[in-house]
């Protein structure tokens, strides 16, 4: 189906990269879709590059095969063929219309209308597209609301979110990234009424989401809307104290998701980790961050020393973050930290063996012992020292008796 474009383009870029060049002269009535011509004309680096095509997936893959291209059949079901060349990959998908869809998933048909296609999309920045020539085109006003950096739907804002509910959640992943002016009333209303949608996906899905939203380089007013709207304590039942996760962020703490969550998060975070399934090193991460030990401005070197011997640098670093922000005092603070070279202590649990200590509990309990001896003496004893202090432990240890 042939429409015309909004508007002729200087070509960017990307669309030059021999392989990206390679794919489109093979299906040469493709466009560039989504994520790329957005960040494109928002002069950000394209990351990624999607096409779409009228042809069906049968005829992209003959297409990509008579021209030397290898291809994967990543996703033929939807219409999806990837592919590959050098090393770079380039998901190419036929039109699509929906026909069916349940909050979460949606029946597709094939299509040869580009417009169809596009109302399929979320948000109207996305729903762009450009040919290898520069020809641009957008059927709802995707370039106009990029410039004005507002975040509209395509189409009914209600419908959209009934389509896929997780669309309530990206609605904020884009407003911290391209949303400079005012936000879409009808879009609000639509997000309020549909934040029960939200328990019907899955908390992987959640997850990744607000993953992606708290790593804005400032993500303050979204969660601020979040709340506003009821999305917050939808995602978040374990309660949220946006006040301290603002105060973090004009600290110009690190744009670190889990940092963030540690700070917003007022509840349980073990019972919040278990619900959105987070990893086990993004969990035990996020429960380091506010349960251990806490350097101050005023500790001296052998205080810090200390800490650095049972705490790695970063962690002692993070919790700085969540505690004093940005004063000056937090700030040196920090500085003194990175500049302390860590104490190692010099032994392991075969230093003891070599010994004829056998194996078993009581080669862990030697070993916390000449730590803890290593630890009070200030950490400057070497492995000649401390192994010393094993062999006199070992000797004068009464049998049967562990070592404290």
């Amino acid at each position: 189906m042939s429409e015309p474009p909004v508007q002729r383009i200087e070509p960017p870029a990307f669309l030059a990269e021999p392989m990206l060049a390679a794919v489109l002269a093979a299906l040469p009535e493709a466009r560039v879709v989504g994520g790329a011509v957005r960040d494109a004309l928002a002069g950000r680096t394209v990351a990624e590059v999607d096409l779409a095509t009228p042809r069906t997936p049968e005829q992209v893959q003959k297409s990509l095969q008579a021209a030397g291209i290898r291809i994967v059949p990543t996703g033929l079901d939807h219409g999806t063929v990837t592919a590959v060349a050098n090393g770079r990959s380039f998901e190419v998908t036929t039109l699509r219309r929906d026909v069916e869809t349940d909050g979460r998933h949606a029946v597709v048909v094939f299509t040869d209308d580009w417009r169809a296609d596009a109302a399929r999309r979320d948000f109207t920045i996305n729903a762009m597209s450009l040919d290898r020539t520069g020809d641009l085109y957008d059927y709802f006003g995707g370039l106009g609301d990029l410039r004005a950096g507002i975040l509209r739907f395509v189409g009914d804002p209600a419908t959209r979110i009934a389509e896929d509910y997780l669309r309530i959640l990206r609605y904020f992943r884009f407003y911290t990234d391209f949303a400079g002016g005012p936000a879409d009333p009808a879009a609000l209303a639509a997000i309020r009424a549909g934040v029960a949608g939200i328990a019907r996906l899955s908390v992987e899905r959640v997850w990744s989401e607000l993953a992606r939203i708290m790593s804005a380089p400032d993500p303050r007013a979204a969660i601020g809307l979040m709340a506003e709207l009821g999305v917050l304590p939808a995602v978040l039942p374990e309660g949220a104290d946006t006040a301290r996760l603002a105060r973090l962020v004009e600290a110009h703490a690190p744009a670190d998701p889990l940092l963030r969550l540690a700070a917003l998060v007022t509840g349980d975070l073990v019972a919040m980790a278990a619900r959105l399934r987070l990893s086990a090193s993004a969990r035990d991460r996020l429960i380091a961050l506010r349960a251990g030990p806490v350097p101050q401005p005023d500790d001296d070197g052998a205080a810090l020393r200390r800490l650095l011997a049972d705490e790695p640098c970063q962690m002692l670093v993070d919790r700085t973050w969540l505690a004093g922000g940005s004063a000056p005092e937090w700030a040196a603070l920090r500085a003194r930290l990175g500049a302390i070279r860590p104490p190692v202590f010099p032994l392991e649990g075969r230093d003891v063996l070599a010994l004829g200590e056998p194996e078993g509990p009581r080669v862990g309990s030697l070993l916390r012992a000449v730590r803890q001896w290593w630890l009070g003496g200030g950490f400057v004893a070497d492995k000649d020292a401390c192994r010393a202090e094993l062999v006199r432990r070992m000797q004068h240890r009464a049998p049967g008796r562990f070592d404290t």
